[in-house]
């Protein structure tokens, strides 16, 4: 069986960007739902694209804190300004 290497979604920054952005719209804990469903819908992506769970927890992991440093990233810019 061939040994499937996703891409790291971490390296598309607009996904990271927009699923911060749409979390800064929202009240927080409607926002760590919005996050949740985010990571499960990735979860179930790489699961079906047949990557092993450990390399699916490490992306899962990482995703969350891409999204986590472009929502700090947002309160600065807001902040800024």
């Amino acid at each position: 069986m061939a040994v499937v290497i996703p891409f790291p979604r971490t390296r598309d920054r607009d996904f990271a960007k927009r699923i911060a952005r749409r979390m800064s719209e929202l009240p927080p804990p409607t926002a760590e739902k919005h996050l949740a469903n985010q990571l499960r819908v990735q979860v179930e992506t790489m699961q079906r694209r047949g990557i092993a769970h450990d390399m699916i927890e490490e992306q899962r992991r990482q995703i969350e804190a891409a999204v986590r440093q472009e929502q700090i990233s947002l309160f600065l810019e807001g902040w800024r300004a």
